[in-house]
């Protein structure tokens, strides 16, 4: 039984994991020329800056052993447990379970599961189907490890799944520290922003570098130039955190697909016509919610081997 993947995120990475753990063959097809998905981090100013998921939590056993591997490893930390909460002028706290971050970026430990794998980079898939076909090569399984929205014009069907929020990710960098300390923030109730990040602080090495990520409203309206939204943000963070001076740089980047609206029971979609459907669209959207749903997708297909 032959699976392809399409999608390099830790959802297709895990998935193919689990195949190539039990004997399977399988390779992973990725347009980018990284893997990681929305663990995007991008090297600026020559250190890695997280654009896509701001951190991680912990719930499932089976994810949490392999936190403790990276942990062990050097690959991840423990960060927060206390995101502040900004909004009306004021500024509060929100303890919950803790937040992990990655010193070399989150995109590295999708790097780090992937290592062993078949996976092919800048490879764009254009079409699959009709049935476990990807451009025109026939598989017995292909999973698009991927938005509903994007698995959608892959397959040429509607989007199974109600709309997905967009986000337009905004890095920052000044000269020196111009804010108090700041982990994390959620931000309520606000026309342009929904959290800010301290990346010199998630990352561990004090860089004066902040990451906002805006509401769905401004991202829809800034889609086709993300960087013109960028003095919104700047403007934003001026008056959540009093950082009126001018950044050295920004980098923007859009997220069309950053989160689905609503949640699923299922933990993944395998069907009989030979297409598996898998990512943080299956539960709640939390980086583990992608991870678990790859890994469960993976143990299936290889449970339906075994029973073949």
């Amino acid at each position: 039984m032959s699976v392809i993947v399409v999608g390099a995120g830790i959802a297709g990475i895990a998935c193919a994991r689990e195949v190539a753990a039990a004997g399977l063959p399988v390779r992973v097809l990725e347009r980018s020329r990284v893997v990681g998905g929305r663990l995007a981090s991008r090297r600026l100013a020559g250190r890695p800056v997280d654009l896509g998921a701001a951190y991680f939590t912990v719930r499932d056993p089976g994810f949490a052993a392999v936190v403790q591997g990276w942990e062990d490893a050097g690959l991840v930390r423990e960060w927060t447990s206390e995101p502040a909460v900004l909004g009306d002028g004021r500024r509060g706290c929100a303890p919950g379970p803790v937040r992990y971050a990655a010193p070399g970026g989150l995109r590295s430990l999708v790097a780090d599961l992937a290592t062993g794998l078949d996976v092919r980079l800048g490879h764009r898939v254009t079409r699959v189907g009709p049935g476990p076909v990807v451009d025109g090569e026939p598989a017995d399984t292909v999973v698009l490890a991927m938005p509903d929205p994007q698995a959608a014009a892959l397959l040429g069907t509607a989007s199974p799944a109600p709309d997905w929020t967009p986000v337009i990710a905004v890095a920052a960098a000044w000269s020196r520290r111009r804010w108090s300390e700041l982990p994390v923030a959620f931000v309520n109730d606000h026309p342009v922003l929904t959290l800010v990040a301290d990346d010199g602080d998630r990352r561990g090495d004090g860089a004066p570098v902040l990451v906002a990520h805006t509401t769905a409203e401004v991202a829809r309206a800034h889609d086709e130039d993300p960087d013109a939204a960028v003095p919104l943000v700047l403007d934003a963070l001026a008056g959540l955190l009093g950082v009126s001076v001018e950044p050295e740089w920004t980098y923007a980047h859009r997220w069309r697909y950053a989160s689905p609206a609503q949640d699923r029971d299922e933990p993944f979609h395998l069907g009989d016509d030979g297409i598996a459907l898998a990512g943080d669209g299956w539960g709640k959207a939390r980086v583990e919610t992608a991870w678990r749903s790859g890994t469960l997708l993976g143990r299936a297909l290889a449970t339906r081997v075994g029973a073949g």
